[in-house]
């Protein structure tokens, strides 16, 4: 181990770990600083990713239609945040595999403060290849919370180095973040539905739209992801891959997949009239890596609709690509729970 760098058991992380080889199931990682969503910390996400939700972006709107007077904060933004609390797990990572069964059981606003715990649930040792170094999968459990209300829960899976030449014979099974083979992409509706708040007045959010199930919508506006640093600062995104081009695979720096999961939100908030929030995910997998500078473009198909509260829950699978000179590359695919009037 390097200086410095003690037992998972002890509780202490060393600043450039963890590696795989010193973490074990049951262990919680050291908590990042809670976080107060302000006005200021909205204004920076929605400089990133161009999102139109009314109730994030509307004070008076979000008040009649919540009774909350203060703004509704993006939930793709609380998702950054709080997946950027969990890379005390994931500094070193080589890939993050999927994030999965993600909750957002309760409205965030601002004002409120966030923080995070995450917890190791289950290792897996890599494939040994004589062409790379040892590593491993880390399925963690992840709960955020808002004032102490929690806020969203999810498992993440990211792919980890060893620090020693062993790997620890870790076999747990650990699943995956595949497309579920359900008609619904891994989203059960009426469960979901039961997160809508039922007071929320969705109609003064417009009138209905006629999306009908099993059709898809191509966003006519392709958009460039770029200051990608500014969100690993917001958000405490400690992943080395994120901000070092030295340490990434592709001799690039890889750009966090939760700003593609917020250009991709954005990009179904044009889409899908009088869009509310979106309270689960079914499943989320970066097919490809996303670099700065590259021009996306996102489609989406509505997979399935339920009456929720004073609306209707859509479940939507969401796909972005990125167009580069060497040709189109397929980079995100994603189903999540949105509410509409």
């Amino acid at each position: 181990m390097t200086p410095g760098s003690v037992s998972p058991a002890s509780g202490h992380i060393p600043l450039d770990g963890p590696y795989y080889d010193l973490l074990r199931p049951g262990v919680e990682l050291p908590r990042q600083p809670g976080v107060t969503i302000d006005s200021g910390f909205c204004a920076v996400y929605q400089a990133l990713v161009g999102e139109r939700l009314p109730l994030v972006q509307n004070r008076r709107t979000c008040a009649e239609v919540t009774g909350s007077d203060q703004p509704l904060v993006s939930p793709a933004l609380i998702m950054a945040l709080s997946v950027g609390h969990t890379t005390t797990v994931s500094r070193r990572v080589v890939a993050n595999l999927f994030y999965r069964d993600v909750r957002l059981p309760h409205p965030v606003f601002q004002g409120q403060t966030m923080e995070t715990t995450v917890r190791v649930r289950a290792m897996r040792d890599g494939r040994p290849r004589p062409d790379r170094p040892p590593r491993g999968m880390v399925l963690v459990d992840c709960e955020s919370t808002a004032d102490g209300v929690v806020a969203a829960t999810y498992q993440r899976c990211p792919l980890l180095p060893t620090l020693g030449n062993d790997l620890p014979g870790f076999a747990d099974d650990i699943g995956s973040g595949a497309a579920s083979d359900d008609l619904t992409g891994g989203i059960d509706l009426e469960t979901c539905a039961e997160m809508v708040p039922g007071d929320w007045r969705l109609g003064l959010l417009g009138d209905p739209d006629d999306w009908e199930v099993g059709t898809t919508v191509a966003d006519p506006l392709r958009d460039y992801i770029d200051n990608t640093p500014a969100l690993l600062h917001l958000t405490h995104n400690l992943a080395f891959v994120h901000r070092d081009a030295e340490v990434s695979p592709y001799g690039r720096r890889l750009v966090n997949g939760l700003q593609v999961v917020g250009m991709a939100e954005a990009s179904l908030s044009r889409v899908l009239r009088g869009m509310a929030t979106v309270v689960a995910w079914g499943y989320c997998n970066h097919t490809g890596p996303v670099f700065e500078a590259d021009l996306l473009s996102f489609s989406h198909t509505l997979l399935g609709e339920t009456a929720a509260g004073q609306g209707r829950l859509r479940a939507v699978r969401a796909e972005a690509t990125a167009h580069r000179q060497d040709g189109p590359a397929h980079v995100l695919d994603w189903t999540l729970a949105a509410v509409t009037p």
